[in-house]
C-alpha cells in the first residue's frame, strides 16, 4: 500500500490561490492514478482531479474546470493541485489517493482508489 503524505492548505481569500502537494512514500507501476478528492462538512466526498502518472491525462469536476491544475513530478513521487481563482464553496478537507482507475473514465469515484492521504484543510475566506 501506497503511504500518501499531502499538504499546502490554509486559509485564503476568494480569488487567492493555493498549491496542494501530495508525496508518496513510494509509487509502482500499478499505482497508475492519483485523484484529489474534497469533503466539506455536512457533503459527501467529491472528486476533484486525477492524473495518469503513466501519460499525464487528467481528469478535473467540473466545478474547478479553467481554475485548478493537476500535474505530476514522477522524480519526486509528488502530485500537485494548483487551486486559483479559489471561491467559498472550495473550502473543504482535500485529500490524496493514490492506486486508482484510469482518471478520463473513472476518475471521480473514490471507492476505486486504494490508498488515501490524511487530508489538508483548505478554507476560503469571502
Amino acid at each position: 500500500e501506497v503511504q500518501l503524505q499531502a499538504s499546502g492548505g490554509g486559509l485564503v481569500q476568494a480569488g487567492g490561490s493555493l498549491r496542494l502537494s501530495c508525496v508518496a512514500s513510494v509509487f509502482t507501476f500499478d499505482d497508475a492514478s492519483i485523484g484529489w478528492f474534497r469533503q466539506a462538512p455536512g457533503k459527501e466526498r467529491e472528486g476533484v482531479s486525477c492524473i495518469n502518472r503513466s501519460d499525464g491525462s487528467t481528469y478535473y469536476a467540473d466545478s474547478v474546470k479553467g481554475r485548478f491544475t493537476i500535474s505530476s513530478d514522477n522524480a519526486k513521487n509528488t502530485v500537485y493541485l494548483q487551486m486559483s481563482s479559489l471561491k467559498p464553496e472550495d473550502t473543504a478537507v482535500y485529500y490524496c489517493a493514490a492506486e486508482g482507475p484510469d482518471c478520463r473514465y473513472s476518475g471521480s469515484n473514490s471507492k476505486l482508489f486504494a490508498s488515501w492521504g490524511q487530508g489538508t484543510q483548505v478554507t476560503v475566506s469571502s
